[in-house]
């Protein structure tokens, strides 16, 4: 593939991103959503991080890993119960990360 063909599907690529973002964006301004929906579509941003974080916390070397020996879990448990009680993002992500270093540089 040529060095123009590359940058035309890159550039096409990323205009159809745009446009099919940017759809969404405007038609959410004219469509009435029924309340329901409303408040279900407030769960979505915590569904997506919880299907982001809960693999990296639960598998390890590739299978699923609830056991004590499981360093990530152990620290991703300890950032849940902070985040649970202080509600702020950093001193989650300290806590969190805090304790899997150590974790790791004691094991």
């Amino acid at each position: 593939m040529s060095n123009t063909a590359v940058w035309i599907v890159i550039l096409t690529a990323g205009l159809c991103t745009f446009l099919l973002r940017l759809s969404f964006i405007e038609l959410w301004q004219r469509l009435r959503m029924p309340q329901w929906l409303h408040r279900a579509l407030q769960y979505v941003p915590a569904a997506v991080l919880a299907a982001l974080v809960m693999p990296a916390l639960l598998r390890s070397g590739g299978a699923i890993d609830i056991s004590p020996d499981n360093l990530r879990l152990i620290a991703g448990g300890l950032a849940a119960l902070v985040a649970w009680y202080s509600r702020s993002v950093l001193l989650t992500l300290a806590v969190g990360m805090g304790t899997l270093w150590l974790l790791q540089a004691l094991t």
